[in-house]
């Protein structure tokens, strides 16, 4: 799925358990699938998903997934595609071995969006965001319900943004 893009434009990655994908008993959610995709998809997206990413992109910024899911990446594809996302790439468990860990003796963090030249990376996990600050890439923490989570996603890009041109 490598492909040339614009190394000027800033990218922005979710990972997907949790951050876009969470369940509907404790989160709102955006209406399933009709039927029969809702049986291949089971996956419920945050709502205001759809809405995030086009806004993002349509800001200059590209989007990526990036997760240590070893969900295949036509399988990414094609559910975001029936809620009308596109992501610019994405990276999976398996490609994440493949180009990140490779035959490495140290076990590397699951997730190094800087690899990836990756602006911010949006995660749940603590741990991944607190490597940030020792690996070098910027994380923006989103777990809990939060009905202001697009705007605090687009504002800590927005910063991110601004300081790096100011670099």
């Amino acid at each position: 799925m490598s492909k040339t893009t614009n190394s000027n434009k800033m990218r922005v990655s979710f990972d997907l358990d949790e951050v876009l994908f969470v369940s509907p008993e404790t989160h709102k959610t955006e209406p399933p699938l009709i039927f029969p995709l809702n049986r291949i998809f089971k996956e419920r997206l945050r709502l205001g998903t759809p809405d995030l990413i086009k806004s993002l992109q349509n800001m200059g910024y590209e989007v990526w997934v990036y997760t240590s899911s070893f969900r295949t990446i036509g399988y990414i594809k094609s559910l975001f595609f029936f809620y009308g996302v596109k992501f610019d790439d994405i990276v999976n468990g398996t490609r994440h071995l493949k180009e990140v860990q490779r035959d490495r003796k140290d076990i590397l963090p699951q997730k190094l969006p800087n690899r990836y030249r990756i602006s911010l990376h949006i995660d749940d996990e603590t741990i991944v965001c607190s490597m940030g600050r020792q690996y070098g890439y910027n994380t923006y923490q989103l777990d809990a319900e939060d009905d202001n989570w697009k705007e605090k996603i687009i504002e800590r890009a927005e910063e991110i943004r601004k300081r790096t041109a100011l670099e």
